[in-house]
């Protein structure tokens, strides 16, 4: 640090990261004004932090970065093909719809299905709301009920998808397998998440009923999916080649990187069954990167962001403020510790989120012989409870996907499910300090 400033002065940078961030400042310009304080306070050279920039360029966020970029490309050429279209139209065609709460459990279903597919809980929703807004429309519910759904089912997809960013990254931080994170952190997180916004949607329905309704236009518009030889054969190779792909890693112990031949070999095998040249699915993967470039670029300078706090001794620091208290309060206390500074006190894109709480807590998690199944609970939850305890960008575009404005309601379901997940977390501590599993 310049000056000999004590070490916990390094965490200014990521304090400013979290007030520009929790201010909706533009996400990239925000890492970039974090990376330079930092860059500032640890004295560093304009050569030496091109040579960390350089390095970045190979880090494990960078990949998470590249990562995203080709799940885009991917969700592209299974748009441009109505690859993803079809796959709704399926569910809604071999389901007979009888009453309104079916009509939510099967809305809520596809949400999560295809955000999981997709790997992006703005774009899969994009695709299937203007689809099943009809559908549930005639079913008489509301837009805010909508809202919710859509927010509440599509966020569980980015908590138990193979390939979503999310659930990559805890994966690699954790060092526990697919299966293993599933059975200890996904499901159960999945479970509670899927129960609260179905009750919540059925109550807020009955709250907004002939207050916030559909249009008479909205409940008799169709959008109906002229189905071709090719769009059948490109769905049908999608979905058994994302179920062998999927079942080779798990076999094989496939890390993160996996995921990046996974979307690059889908999106080819999709693209060629649909008629699509080499060029125009290189296109389509480029249309969809490009959307998401500024993801990947955020992702490279958050890098040097968490070199320069390391550097700085304030992670160190930290773990020595905490120790009394962890010392007399145990696991259970960490684990709140943890998830609410997650939760509230660290703000921006969930997959930066997750490697802060690691990079603050990793260390004090391994110091109490904490599961790594349980670490990765507590880190999803901090990371990607935030969406739920703030009005964020991601409630936000769910309520505008609805065609709703009643925040309220979403904040309902948002309250609830921040208060269940903490509540998880602690059952889940307790019972490790009790009974030691």
């Amino acid at each position: 640090m310049i000056f000999g400033l004590p070490a916990i002065l390094g965490f200014i940078p990521l304090a400013v990261y979290i007030i520009l961030a929790i201010r909706g400042k533009n996400m990239v310009m925000t890492v970039v004004v974090a990376v330079i304080v930092g860059a500032v306070l640890t004295g560093q050279s304009l050569i030496g932090f091109g040579g960390i920039l350089a390095e970045s360029l190979g880090s494990f966020l960078a990949m998470i970065g590249f990562i995203i970029m080709l799940g885009a490309g991917l969700g592209e050429v299974l748009t441009r093909t109505k690859v993803a279209h079809n796959l709704v139209s399926i569910v809604l065609n071999k389901i007979k719809l009888k009453n309104q709460t079916m009509a939510i459990i099967v809305a809520m279903l596809l949400s999560t299905l295809l955000v999981a597919m997709l790997g992006t809980l703005a774009g899969a929703n994009a695709i299937l709301a203007p689809i099943v807004i009809p559908v549930l429309a005639s079913f008489m519910l509301t837009r805010s009920s909508v809202g919710v759904l859509l927010h509440g089912a599509g966020a569980v997809g980015l908590m138990i998808g193979p390939f979503v960013p999310p659930v990559v990254t805890i994966l690699e931080l954790t060092g526990v397998s697919y299966v293993q994170y599933l059975v200890g952190a996904g499901i159960p997180l999945a479970i509670v998440i899927w129960i609260i916004t179905f009750f919540v949607t059925k109550h807020v329905q009955k709250c907004t009923a002939g207050k916030t309704d559909y249009s008479d236009e909205d409940r008799t518009a169709t959008h109906e999916l002229v189905l071709t030889s090719k769009i059948k054969l490109s769905t049908t190779l999608f979905l058994i080649g994302m179920v062998l792909l999927l079942g080779y890693g798990i076999y094989a112990h496939a890390g993160a990187a996996y995921a990046m031949v996974v979307m690059l070999v889908m999106s080819f095998v999709v693209g060629f069954s649909a008629g699509m040249s080499g060029t125009e699915i290189l296109d389509a993967i480029i249309a969809g990167c490009a959307r998401m470039f500024g993801m990947f670029l955020m992702f490279v300078l958050f890098e040097p962001l968490m070199i320069f706090i390391t550097n700085s001794g304030a992670f160190d620091a930290l773990a020595g403020y905490l120790q009394p208290v962890l010392d007399k309060g145990g696991s259970i206390v960490f684990a709140m510790i943890s998830t609410l500074i997650g939760i509230f006190g660290i703000s921006g894109a969930a997959v930066a989120q997750s490697k802060v709480i690691h990079e603050m807590f990793g260390p004090m998690a391994v110091s109490l012989n904490m599961p790594m199944t349980v670490w990765a609970l507590i880190i999803m939850v901090g990371s990607q409870i935030t969406s739920f305890a703030y009005p964020t960008g991601d409630m936000m575009g769910q309520m505008g996907l609805a065609r709703s404005q009643d925040v309220k309601s979403m904040m309902k379901n948002g309250i609830a499910i921040t208060i269940a997940t903490i509540a998880l977390v602690f059952i889940r501590t307790l019972i490790l300090s009790v009974a030691g599993i």
